[in-house]
């Protein structure tokens, strides 16, 4: 028998509507924000979930 180290990729995705200016600053507004947990992805925003060998050290 085999082992594989088999990596586990998940994307999430959600689209917020912020007002601004430009949309370099809502860009940042909205970085802010997702860093400071104003805005938070959870299973309900999953859109891929990719399975591939990882080939890399553990």
């Amino acid at each position: 028998m085999n082992k594989f180290n088999i990596e586990i990729t998940e994307t999430l995705q959600k689209v917020v509507t912020v007002e601004a200016k430009t949309l370099a600053e809502a860009i940042e507004k909205v970085k802010e924000d997702y860093n400071d947990g104003g805005i938070e992805l959870d299973a309900m925003d999953l859109v891929e979930t990719t399975y591939e060998e990882f080939e890399g050290d553990l």
